[in-house]
């Protein structure tokens, strides 16, 4: 039986260096994306749009160079600029068919990119599908090398989701922990080192703590920014920038600069901006440390807010949902939960991006799209889950009564005893309050002779959760 003909397949042929190929009738991609489709059935894992944006701004910005340097015709830069701007603004992100496992220079994804901005081109000015009225890799891919655009492209979605989504998200998040540290600030309760009593704490006082891990991190992110800001454009296939004009980098960069309203430089060493993407590598580090602040923060609220009558029940959350399927009436710590596994889940990203950086063999990273592919999940996850913890848990968080009604009983007020009575009398205090179940207060009226003003001075709990000696000088 005759084989159906590629019409009535609905089915086009392409060609590309290793020959003809059927692609989708209906498809920009070309010869060398459909191959990719067949080679890599790995996953669906997918660039994410933010990634698409960021490589389609780059070959916009790419023509418009070559057309001044007058290396490329400007009717053919034109639509090539007008098609990847339509890349850019996510017009085509169907056509982005490429799994994230593919070849570690990412070359298939350029390609993808390329054959979509030539045929989209080609349309424009007329000419069909296939055409190769534009050229996918003499037009579009003029002066570059997917070595070079591929690493330049995730630095600057990285770039983009930082400023556009992860600052914003952190910086509500840090706002959102502030405001509960000053409405927390008059509530003492006990505070806990090795998960055993400690001496007085301030709850606004651990607020404060948690909002700066945030703070912090939003100052380690402006030094990751730098470094991401630094492209790899211009390099070409193995730093030398063989094939490209010796201002297209600079110029490029500077189109991008304008356009999106912070700094992008060339890399002032192509050998190492393709061999290693430190840049990238960096940044990643920066999220995990981020991360596993964010998870520390996420579960003291959770444990704070256990109970409500078996748990600590210092905090009580928001109730979002029912807890159990079986259980009526349970409220679990929901979005806290979201929170830690999202935290788990940068700290492993974290891992591939620092073993991708390892394949840097010789001239070239061979695991760009992986660690592009983590290191944008990762800014993303913590953009979503630290914008929802702020709104759906921490802006509702109330603080309950069983804070300080701990303290009074809590062992470690003996503290402020031993800058008077001295360390080892003040442990005999405590211990005689362990073992009788009295409290601190209640050994030291009958055992120091004290007097009770003496005692409502020195065991305020209050001030012990300021620096300095609630007691005077050691004795007694």
């Amino acid at each position: 039986m005759a084989e159906p003909s590629p019409a009535a397949r609905s089915v086009r042929v392409e060609r590309d260096t290793l020959g003809p190929m059927e692609v989708p009738a209906d498809a920009l991609y070309g010869a060398s994306t459909q191959r990719a489709v067949l080679n890599f059935p790995i996953s669906d894992l997918r660039f994410p749009r933010v990634f698409i944006r960021a490589l389609g701004l780059i070959k916009r910005y790419a023509a418009e160079v070559n057309a001044e340097l007058g290396l490329l015709d400007r009717t053919l830069a034109e639509a090539i600029v007008r098609a990847a701007q339509e890349v850019a603004d996510g017009v085509w992100d169907r056509e982005f068919v490429v799994d994230v496992f593919q070849t570690g220079s990412g070359t298939s994804t350029n390609m993808n990119a390329n054959e979509v901005i030539a045929n989209r081109a080609a349309e424009l000015l007329g000419e069909a599908r296939g055409s190769r009225r534009v050229h996918p890799n003499d037009h579009v891919n003029l002066g570059q090398s997917s070595n070079d655009v591929i690493p330049s492209a995730i630095q600057l979605a990285a770039l983009l989701d930082i400023r556009e989504q992860l600052r914003p998200a952190l910086q509500e998040l840090r706002d959102s922990l502030r405001r509960k540290a000053e409405e927390f600030m008059p509530v003492v309760k006990t505070g806990r080192t090795h998960l055993m009593d400690a001496t007085p704490i301030r709850l606004g006082q651990e607020f404060t703590g948690y909002a700066g891990h945030v703070e912090a991190a939003l100052e380690n992110l402006a030094v990751a920014e730098d470094r991401l800001r630094e492209l790899p454009l211009g390099g070409t296939a193995v730093g030398t920038g063989t094939g490209r004009h010796p201002e297209f980098a600079q110029r490029v960069c500077a189109k991008l600069t304008a356009a999106l309203g912070f700094p992008v430089r060339e890399t002032s060493n192509h050998f190492r901006a393709q061999a290693c993407l430190d840049a990238v590598v960096f940044a990643s580090g920066v999220l995990r440390a981020y991360a596993t602040a964010l998870m520390k923060v996420a579960n003291d609220i959770r444990w704070m807010g256990s109970g409500p009558h078996a748990g600590l029940a210092e905090l009580e959350l928001p109730a979002v949902q029912p807890g159990s399927s079986i259980m009526p009436g349970k409220v679990n710590p929901v979005i806290p939960e979201s929170v830690i596994q999202v935290c788990a889940q940068v700290q492993g990203n974290d891992l591939v991006v620092a073993l991708g950086n390892q394949w840097g063999n010789f001239e070239l990273n061979t695991m760009m799209p992986v660690m592009g592919y983590n290191l944008l999940q990762s800014i993303q996850l913590l953009a979503n889950a630290s914008r929802n913890f702020a709104r759906q848990c921490v802006d509702g968080l109330r603080a309950t009564s069983r804070g300080p009604e701990t303290v009074e009983r809590g062992l470690m007020l003996a503290t402020a005893l031993a800058p008077v009575i001295g360390y080892d009398a003040a442990a005999e205090v405590a211990k005689e309050a362990a073992r009788t179940g009295r409290t601190i207060r209640e050994v030291a009226r009958q055992r120091t002779g004290l007097s009770e003003e003496e005692l409502r001075r020195i065991l305020d709990p209050s001030r012990m959760t300021e620096p300095g000696f609630t007691g005077g000088g050691a004795g007694g």
